[in-house]
């Protein structure tokens, strides 16, 4: 849809640690996964008008405890307004 603002969504995964002890982290920015029922802790810090506002946001998030342990798991997802999502549903495997 032309013309509608696109928003940038932020988060942010601590992974917990696999069986012995490993952390797996994001190999790249774009290559966000988390598995919730493993212990994985998504957290969405913020909504922005920008890329370059949810990268300023990634650098002040990586001075604070918990995030500068794994300062390389943000990922910015990229979502237009008013644009539906699955609109199609899903179907379970």
């Amino acid at each position: 849809m032309a013309g509608t603002p696109t928003v940038y969504l932020l988060w942010h995964v601590h992974h917990r640690a696999e069986e012995g002890g490993a952390v797996r982290h994001f190999a790249e920015p774009d290559d966000y996964w988390s598995d919730e029922e493993e212990g994985d802790d998504p957290k969405h810090l913020g909504t922005y008008s920008s890329r370059e506002a949810a990268q300023g946001r990634i650098e002040r998030a990586r001075q604070l405890p918990g995030f500068a342990d794994e300062p390389d798991c943000f990922y910015i997802q990229e979502s237009v307004l008013d644009e539906d999502e699955w609109p199609d549903g899903f179907v379970e495997a």
